[in-house]
Parts: structure tokens; sequence; C-alpha cells
């Protein structure tokens, strides 16, 4: 008698779509669709990835000599910023299972400032590239590609390459179209991420998710986490790759 009681409640809730039976079959069918997403997601940015080993396979020097130009200390603190992230987002999820509603606002806002705090730091490295005439090309108008190389025996200016023998400023050039195209969608990702968790703590703050609504918290969660986790990939191979050959 209980269980058709509940199954009533389930049909009747507000938030479950005609086309499905119960809050749980849209809550399966949700979480398979953002799954079938992510998978699509995958296959792009492993292209990236393709392209970025078939290069660093043919201009080891160079990349090398390119990812020792970026900064170690900021890229180090946007992994840690985005791992604490992931953290406070599946506490958000957890929260909106059990009904703690406040708990759920609370690691929602967290999450989005600790999204936020990534893209300002990714702004300040941009901004270090820009200044160092390290954008590829001809992407900024008057500032093409026009790096200053350090000279050997001449005092340490991180402003300029540091070249390992062997290596070209052409062809570390195309580390940085690559640098450029993988953080560069990676932050419009975490854009996306944080617009999205956005609306999502609007409707938190009205009391919509509970336990028996909360699949697009859950669905949410699955993306930001699968960001998070591009980026845990991007960081060793984009700056701690030839990092041992620094100061040699």
């Amino acid at each position: 008698m209980a269980e058709g009681l509940s199954i009533e409640h389930e049909a009747s809730h507000p938030a479950l779509q005609h086309h499905f039976e119960n809050m749980e079959q849209q809550r399966e069918a949700g979480a398979l669709g953002m799954w079938v997403f992510l998978v699509t997601e995958l296959m792009f940015f492993g292209g990236m990835f393709l392209a970025y080993t078939l290069y660093r396979t043919k201009f080891p020097a160079d990349f090398a000599s390119a990812s020792n130009h970026l900064d170690l200390t900021l890229g180090a603190v946007n992994t840690a910023v985005l791992i604490l992230s992931s953290l406070t987002m599946a506490l958000a999820v957890y929260s909106a299972q059990v009904g703690k509603r406040r708990n759920q606002i609370l690691c929602l806002s967290i999450t989005i400032v600790l999204g936020l705090t990534f893209l300002g730091i990714k702004a300040v490295e941009y901004r270090d590239k820009y200044e160092d005439s390290l954008i590829p090309g001809r992407l900024i108008p008057g500032r093409p590609y026009n790096p200053a190389v350090q000279e050997h025996g001449t005092a340490y200016d991180k402003h300029k390459l540091h070249m390992l023998p062997g290596a070209t400023v052409k062809h570390v050039e195309m580390f940085y179209w690559i640098y450029f195209a993988m953080t560069g969608m990676h932050a419009l990702h975490m854009i996306i991420g944080v617009g999205v968790l956005s609306v999502i703590l609007f409707f938190s703050w009205r009391g919509r998710y509970g336990p028996e609504y909360h699949n697009p918290v859950e669905i949410s969660g699955l993306y930001w986490h699968f960001v998070d986790i591009v980026w845990i990939f991007l960081f060793p191979l984009l700056y701690l790759l030839g990092r041992h050959l620094e100061h040699m």
C-alpha cells in the first residue's frame, strides 16, 4: 500500500515530464544523456591531445622550451582550485540528494567562486603571453608572434624564451597554437559550467531541488567533474614538459 502511494506521489511531481513514468526513469534518462554528451566531448578533446602528442614527438626541444616559459605556480594553483571545486560540487550534489538546502546553496556558491577564480588566473596567464608577444600568428592585431630570446650567458629574464639546443622560435610557435587551442576550449567549457551552475543556484535558492528531484544538480556535477578531469591532463602535459631541463 505504501509503495503504491509512493509511486502515485512521484507521478504527480511537478518536475516529472509527461513522457516518463516516474522520477527515477527521468533521472536515469537525464544521466544517460549527459554521459553520451561527455563521450562526444571526450572525442573532441581527444583530437587535440592527439595533435599535441604528434607535434611534441616531432619537436621535443621546441615544446620543452615553450613549456618552461609557462608559469608553473599559476598552473599549480589553478589545479588545486579545480580539485577543490570538484569536492564542493560533489558536496552540493550530496546535499541535494539528502535535502540539505542550505548546504547545497553554500557548496554551489563556493564552486562558482572557484570556477571564476580559475578563469581569473587563466586571464592573468594570457595577459603575460600577450605582453611577451607569444600569441601565435596574428590573432591579436598589432601584436604578432614575435618573442624575445634569452641570449646564452646573460642575466635571467622571465619575459624571454630560454631556448634549448635544437629549438627554434618558429617551432615554439606550434606549442602556443596548441596551448591556446586546448586551454581556450577548456576555459570556454568552464564559462559554460559557471553559467549552468548559476542557473542551478538560482533554482536551489527557490527550493526546487530535494531528495525527490535533484537530477539537474547531478548532471551538472558530471559536466563539472569532466571539465576538471580534462585540466588534470592538461596541466602536466603543458606545464611540466621538460621542466627538469629548465636550468640546464
